[in-house]
């Protein structure tokens, strides 16, 4: 039973997504491709479009972190399996790029929105001069009222100028704008007290104030085939969001009017309050 304190201590954490003006939305391959098919979900596309648009008319200032170029060009080229090798996923990542800002350019700019590409290595995010520069490409390109959207290099990277995962990414990029939240939009409710695709009794977790080491296991470990791209690197991503002061969210991905239910301080997802600094 939570106690007064913590009662009040989630209350405050939502609520103050109430006020927040920069945010970072990052969008999962699962969310945006059918899963029967692997091909991309147009109508869930362009249901995120129009509210990511309708967040933007309504003064926020929006960072759009998407997956899903590897799969754009393997439906674009007709391949079922993806590939294991780096050359072969460089390639198709190249040819998925342009399909996916394609599809971008074409929903956003039906609700009257303007959008600009960013592609960051880690190198972006390592040295400190281009870090700052990539910042202020950030910040330009909001100034002009357009929405950054944004993915990692994937068609130079190698794994040592990698960051890996598109969950890290977008924490590295809100902590280099100073965003006030991150919204990591899953094909699952939030972060739950075990499996729930297997445990029917597994709970949904409101709030995590304390990424510890029950919580790292209860996502799954790194190393293992759960924690792949999946539940463990959103831990990550939390860590490193709240502590340079960015509250995170996990958020089904999959339910139209989810992003501002979870702005509006409604109780979507499992939320990780920020760390004040001491």
């Amino acid at each position: 039973m939570k106690t007064k304190k913590e009662v009040i201590t989630l209350g405050t954490a939502r609520e103050n997504l109430k006020s927040a003006r920069r945010i970072v939305i990052k969008v999962g391959t699962s969310t945006l491709a059918h899963a029967d098919t692997g091909k991309l979900n147009l109508y869930r596309i362009e249901h995120l479009v129009r509210e990511i648009a309708d967040l933007h008319n309504a003064g926020k200032e929006i960072i759009f972190v998407s997956s899903g170029a590897i799969a754009a060009g393997m439906n674009k080229l007709g391949i079922k399996v993806k590939p294991q090798t780096i050359p072969e996923n460089q390639a198709l990542a190249a040819v998925g790029q342009g399909v996916l800002m394609h599809i971008y350019e074409k929903f956003f700019a039906e609700y009257g929105q303007t959008i600009g590409q960013i592609l960051l290595t880690k190198e972006n995010a390592a040295d400190a001069h281009a870090r700052e520069n990539s910042g202020n490409s950030f910040r330009a390109i909001l100034d002009m009222g357009a929405i950054p959207v944004v993915n990692e290099n994937d068609a130079v990277g190698v794994d040592e100028i990698r960051i890996g995962d598109n969950d890290n990414l977008s924490a590295i990029v809100a902590a280099m704008i100073d965003a006030e939240v991150l919204i990591i939009l899953s094909d699952i409710d939030g972060l739950y007290d075990g499996n729930p695709k297997v445990d029917k009794d597994a709970r949904l977790i409101d709030e995590v104030t304390e990424i510890n080491s029950e919580i790292e296991r209860i996502a799954g470990g790194a190393g293992t085939k759960l924690g792949i791209g999946g539940m463990f690197t959103k831990i990550q991503a939390a860590k490193l969001a709240t502590a340079h002061g960015v509250t995170m969210l996990i958020v089904n991905g999959s339910t139209n009017g989810n992003l501002r239910r979870a702005l509006n301080g409604e109780k979507v997802g499992t939320i990780f309050p920020r760390r004040e600094s001491s």
